[in-house]
C-alpha cells in the first residue's frame, strides 16, 4: 500500500493513488495536472520516509476534476437584551482532485 501525507492549503491530507479528495480552491482549470511537493510522510510497502518538515525528492501528481461548493455554513450572532440578531451564511469554494501518482 502506497500513501502519502501532504500539506495543501493549510491542511494535512492522507492521500492514496486512484482516490479523489476535496481541497480548498486551487486556481487552475479542470483537467490540469499539478504537482504537490509538500510531502510530509511517504509510505511504500514497508519503507517509510519522514520529512523534516518535507521530503525534498518526492511529490504527488494530481489532476483537477472540477470546482465545487461545500455545504452552506450558517453563522448566527446574537446579543441578549439588545435585540441584535445577525444570521449569515456562506458556501466555501472547493476543488476536487484525483490522485494520479505518488512519487
Amino acid at each position: 500500500m502506497i500513501y502519502a501525507i501532504i500539506d495543501a492549503g493549510g491542511q494535512q491530507f492522507w492521500l492514496e493513488k486512484g482516490k479523489f479528495y476535496d481541497f480548498n480552491y486551487i486556481s487552475s482549470q479542470p483537467g490540469d495536472i499539478i504537482c504537490l511537493n509538500r510531502v510530509l510522510f511517504l509510505a511504500k510497502d514497508n519503507n517509510m520516509k519522514i520529512g523534516t518538515p518535507c521530503i525534498d525528492s518526492s511529490f504527488v501528481q494530481v489532476q483537477i476534476l472540477k470546482h465545487i461548493k461545500s455545504r452552506k455554513v450558517i453563522v448566527f450572532k446574537m446579543k441578549p437584551k439588545k435585540n441584535m440578531r445577525v444570521k449569515k451564511g456562506h458556501r466555501q469554494k472547493l476543488t476536487r482532485v484525483l490522485v494520479q501518482e505518488i512519487i
